[in-house]
């Protein structure tokens, strides 16, 4: 629980609405393309500013030591980038879940950008929220600006897109999958010549139907729980994967429709949730940022 009294700070779900990877890069990284789009679902997050430059976590997040926890070293990362004396007691509400590919890491990191930069006085405009952010991971610029948008390079070249914002069916099987693992055994088999990078699309062969998961196989294969839980999904439409995670989404015409589809779901299969998908940041929404 977060403390009643500390203003709360949104921190949304995302979705990849498609993900193909493109090539490899000498440094390892990966080069993709993708679409990001928000969700009416997350953390939330507060804020306790202190005057003696220390950051600290108040909450205990199960496998994240706090000297790696993307919160901290995006408040430690704002602090050396302004000079403020300032520090943070960092509050979280965590219900994105790990290892999923909802972004929960990143979309914490770039809430403690916003907030902290609000809260500590600093003022430093989003395209330079946004290069700090890239530091702490590809994914987390796009949480920061605070649209949603059409990716490229290693995620970090981003294009505004205005999406349909359907109501979604999201299941979350009951398992924690290793991106690196799932990067690995996709390049093992780029290597075998089991499959290749996929070439480079546009914007409007996105909206015309022309894309996929290209990491969908391979974690199908290594985690049999979301192999079922998709076959389960796949009955009532076009499911597929977001991200390198195990959940699983499906556009829906209504929050009636993703209700009736949850009602199936199977006791014990998969956490099921119903959620709307929004184009701009509920922080973006809140100040007016259109």
């Amino acid at each position: 629980m977060l403390p009643p009294y500390l203003d709360r700070w949104p921190a949304p779900a995302k979705l990849n609405l498609f993900l193909h990877i493109t090539g490899r890069r000498a440094d390892g990284y990966h080069m993709l393309q993708t679409v990001f789009q928000f969700l009416d679902y997350g953390d939330e997050l507060a804020f306790e500013v202190t005057a003696d430059r220390r950051i600290t976590r108040a909450t205990f997040v199960p496998g994240i030591a706090e000297e790696s926890d993307l919160c901290v070293r995006a408040a430690r990362i704002l602090q050396d980038a302004c000079g403020t004396e300032l520090g943070a007691v960092i509050h979280i509400n965590k219900r994105i879940p790990q290892g999923g590919g909802l972004g929960g890491g990143s979309s914490d990191a770039a809430t403690t950008l916003l907030a902290l930069n609000r809260l500590w006085g600093v003022n430093l405009p989003y395209a330079r929220l946004a290069e700090l952010a890239l530091r702490l991971g590809a994914d987390v610029p796009v949480f920061v600006l605070g649209r949603s948008a059409w990716a490229e390079g290693v995620g970090e070249v981003l294009t505004p897109i205005d999406l349909p914002q359907p109501w979604y069916v999201i299941l979350v099987p009951p398992v924690l999958v290793s991106t690196a693992a799932v990067f690995a055994e996709f390049d093992c088999d780029v290597d075998t010549h089991l499959t290749g990078y996929s070439k480079p699309i546009t914007i409007r062969d996105f909206h015309g139907g022309r894309a996929s998961n290209d990491l969908q196989t391979v974690v199908r294969r290594l985690y049999p729980e979301v192999d079922k839980a998709l076959k389960w999904l796949e009955n009532f439409g076009d499911a597929r994967m977001t991200g390198s995670g195990s959940c699983l989404f499906l556009p829906v015409a209504d929050e009636a429709g993703a209700q009736e589809i949850i009602k199936r779901c199977p006791v014990g299969f998969a956490k099921a949730l119903a959620v709307r998908g929004v184009n701009l940041h509920p922080i973006h929404q809140r100040d007016g940022n259109d």
